[in-house]
C-alpha cells in the first residue's frame, strides 16, 4: 500500500464554505467542493492517490523544510530546500462565497527549482473521473452536477488521467494556480486574482482575529489565537453551522472500524465550540448559529435530533463506500451518520446552556429564541427519566447516563435563571421542582456506594471521564467530596500515560469492536478539573502535555495514541479545540466558559 502521511502531517485550510488538507510533501489529498460535507474530488487522504489530489512541489518530490501559517490566517506557507535552491508554495482559500477555490502560487526564493503540479480530479469519494476539456486558457473538469475550472500561468498537458504541469522557478519568480468550483450546468465562474486574493485572505483573517476580545499576548495565546481560528474555520457561513470536523472516517484506531463522518452539526460541539468564541467575543458567530437553531429545530421540540446537516437536514443515511480502502486499511468508509437518530438528553442542557450564555454575553433579545427553550424545556421534564445513549453516543443497550441525568439539571438551572437574571416568563417554580428532583435523583443513583464517586450509569461502578464536567455546569462545587473522589479516581484509573480515556471500553458494552485512543477533549477537561479542586501546578503540566501533542501548526485530531505517538480520528477536530481554550482561559485566571455558579451540596 502507498505510504500514507500521519494525520497530524497534515494542514487545514479553509474558506467557510469547505476545507482542504495538505500534507508536508505539498499534497491536497482531502478536498469536499463545494461544501463541507459534499462528496470529495480529492479522496486520496482515504485511499491512494489514485482516489484524488492535488501535488505541487520539487519535482524530485519530498516533505518540505519547514512550513507555517501566516499569523493568525489558514494561509499556508510551505518550505523546500534543494541543493538547486530554496522554493515557497503559498496555500490558501479565499473566503469569497459561492463558488470556492484552492489558490497556490509557487514562489522562488533562491537559485532555480524544477517543480511539477499534479491535478487528479475524482469526483464522488474517487469513483469517477471527470471528462476535461480545454476552454480558452482554462481546463473545464466535469462529471454530472459538478464542474472545476483549472487554471495557471505554467503549461498545463494530460497524462495519464492527470493534469500535469513540469516547470521551473526561479528566485524572484512566481507561478499561480487556480482551482474553482462551479456547477457544471452554468457559466464559468468568475476566476478571482489570485495575488488579491491573498491579500483578501490575509485582512479576512487578521480583521477577524482582532475582533478577539481576551489577550492573545501570554504564554499560551499563539495556542489559543490558532484553536480559535480552526473554530471559525469549522463554521458554515451561509447558514451559521458549526461542523465537528472537516473529514470522515478517520480512525479511532489504526486498522479498525471506528470511523465515523463528522461532517455534520452536533448540537453538542456546537455549542461547546460556542462557549469557546462566547469565551472570547465572538457574539457574531453566536448569533449567526442562534438564527441556524431556530430554523433547524423548528416544529415538534420532540423531534430535536443530536446532530443535523449544514442547512438544518434531518435525514443523514449512514452509508459505506467499498471502493475505498480507508486511511492506513482502516476500513469501512462511512458516510452519514445512523446516530443521529439516538437519544441524547444531555443536548438538551447543552442547547439551553449556550442559549443562556448567549444571553449573559450581551446578544440581542429574541423572542423566538426564548419561546423554542420553554418548548424544549417542556419536552425534556416529561423525558428526562428515560434512559438514552450517551453523549458517547453509545451503540449499545440504552442507559440511565449520569451525565445526561446532570446535564437534564442544567437544562432545568438555565430555564430558572433565565427567567431570575433577565425577567423572562415562564413557570419558574416547576422548573425549580424539577431541578430539584432531577438533583435528588442524580445524587441517590449516579454515585457508587462503595467508592463514594459519580459513575457512569446508574448501577455501576464505572468510571467515565464526562463526570468531569459536574462541578464546571454547577451541579456540585469543585470541593464536594464525591467531586474530588470522581476527578482524583478519573485520574488514577481512566489514564494511559497521564491521558484519559473517555471510558474503558472493555467494560462499557458500547456495541462496537475494537479500541481507541486517549480523548484529548477528556484530558483538557482533566485539566479543568485538576485546577478546580486547588492543584494547579498538575492541572498546568498536563496542560503543556496536551500543547505538546499539537502538530506543527498547532492542530489537533479527536484522539492520540500514546504507544505510536500519532494523533488519531478525525482532523482537525473542534471537539479537542474548544476545551484548549476554556482550560487556557481558567488557568490564566478566567471565571469560565460556562455558568459554573454551583448548587448549594445537599
Amino acid at each position: 500500500m502507498t505510504r500514507m502521511a500521519r494525520i497530524e502531517d497534515y494542514a487545514l485550510l479553509g474558506d467557510l464554505h469547505t476545507a482542504a488538507l495538505v500534507d508536508r510533501t505539498g499534497s491536497i489529498d482531502w478536498l469536499c467542493f463545494p461544501r463541507f460535507d459534499s462528496p470529495a474530488c480529492f479522496a486520496a487522504l482515504l485511499d491512494t492517490p489514485d482516489a484524488g489530489r492535488w501535488r505541487i512541489g520539487p519535482s524530485g518530490g519530498g516533505a518540505c523544510t519547514r512550513r507555517r501559517y501566516v499569523d493568525s490566517s489558514l494561509v499556508l506557507e510551505t518550505e523546500w530546500d534543494t541543493p538547486d535552491g530554496t522554493v515557497r508554495v503559498t496555500d490558501f482559500m479565499p473566503p469569497r462565497g459561492n463558488h470556492p477555490d484552492v489558490i497556490r502560487i509557487v514562489e522562488g526564493l533562491e537559485g532555480e527549482v524544477r517543480m511539477s503540479s499534479e491535478l487528479a480530479l475524482r469526483f464522488d469519494y474517487g469513483s469517477i473521473v471527470p471528462w476535461v476539456r480545454r476552454r480558452g486558457d482554462e481546463l473545464e473538469a466535469v462529471a454530472g452536477p459538478d464542474s472545476v475550472w483549472f487554471w495557471s500561468t505554467a503549461e498545463i498537458e494530460g497524462r495519464d488521467l492527470t493534469s500535469v504541469s513540469d516547470f521551473t522557478v526561479r528566485e524572484g519568480e512566481r507561478v499561480p494556480f487556480v482551482l474553482t468550483w462551479g456547477k457544471s450546468h452554468e457559466e464559468m465562474p468568475h476566476r478571482p486574482d489570485p495575488y488579491h486574493a491573498l491579500q483578501e485572505s490575509l485582512d479576512f483573517w487578521s480583521e477577524w482575529s482582532a475582533t478577539t476580545a481576551v489577550p492573545l499576548s501570554g504564554v499560551w495565546g499563539d495556542a489559543v489565537s490558532r484553536s480559535l481560528t480552526v473554530l471559525k474555520a469549522m463554521i458554515y457561513a451561509p447558514t451559521g453551522g458549526i461542523v465537528a470536523a472537516v473529514t470522515t472516517s478517520l480512525p479511532e484506531e489504526l486498522g479498525g472500524s471506528r470511523n465515523w463522518d463528522y461532517r455534520y452539526c452536533w448540537l453538542r460541539d456546537a455549542t461547546y465550540t460556542l462557549q469557546a468564541l462566547l469565551l472570547s467575543g465572538h457574539l457574531e458567530e453566536a448569533a449567526a448559529w442562534r438564527a441556524w437553531l431556530l430554523r433547524t429545530v423548528a416544529g415538534d421540540p420532540g423531534d430535536l435530533q443530536i446532530m443535523y446537516g449544514l442547512d438544518g437536514t434531518r435525514r443523514l443515511p449512514e452509508l459505506e463506500l467499498p471502493w475505498l480502502k480507508g486511511y492506513e486499511g482502516s476500513s469501512p468508509v462511512r458516510i452519514g451518520n445512523a446516530a443521529a437518530g439516538q437519544l441524547q438528553l444531555d443536548v438538551w442542557g447543552e442547547v439551553l446552556d449556550s442559549l443562556f450564555l448567549a444571553r449573559q454575553a450581551g446578544l440581542e433579545r429574541e423572542d423566538d429564541s426564548w419561546n423554542l427553550q420553554k418548548a424544549l424545556m417542556h419536552h425534556l421534564e416529561a423525558r428526562w427519566q428515560e434512559p438514552d445513549n450517551g453523549l458517547w453516543e453509545m451503540r449499545g443497550p440504552r442507559r440511565h447516563f449520569t451525565h445526561s441525568k446532570v446535564m437534564a439539571w442544567v437544562a432545568a438551572d438555565r430555564m430558572v435563571r433565565s427567567a431570575e437574571e433577565f425577567g423572562l416568563a415562564g413557570p419558574v417554580q416547576r422548573w425549580r421542582r424539577v431541578r430539584e428532583e432531577i438533583r435528588a435523583d442524580v445524587l441517590a443513583h449516579g454515585v457508587s456506594p462503595t467508592t463514594g464517586t459519580f459513575t457512569q450509569s446508574y448501577g455501576s461502578d464505572s468510571l467515565d471521564a464526562s463526570l468531569l464536567l459536574i462541578p464546571r455546569v454547577g451541579f456540585l462545587p469543585f470541593d464536594d467530596p464525591r467531586v474530588v473522589a470522581t476527578i482524583e479516581a478519573v485520574q488514577r484509573e481512566l489514564t494511559q500515560d497521564g491521558l484519559v480515556l473517555r471510558y474503558k471500553v472493555e467494560e462499557a458494552e458500547d456495541g462496537l469492536p475494537g479500541s481507541e485512543g486517549v480523548f484529548l477533549a477528556c484530558s483538557f477537561w482533566l485539566v479543568d478539573a485538576l485546577q478546580g479542586i486547588g492543584r494547579t501546578d498538575e492541572a498546568v503540566a498536563l496542560f503543556e502535555t496536551l500543547l505538546a501533542l499539537r502538530n506543527d501548526l498547532g492542530l489537533l485530531a479527536e484522539e492520540y495514541d500514546p504507544v505510536s505517538k500519532r494523533q488519531l480520528g478525525n482532523f482537525p477536530q473542534a471537539f479537542s479545540h474548544f476545551p484548549l481554550v476554556v482550560a487556557a482561559h481558567h488557568l490564566s485566571g478566567g471565571a469560565g466558559g460556562r455558568s459554573d455558579e454551583a448548587a448549594a451540596d445537599d
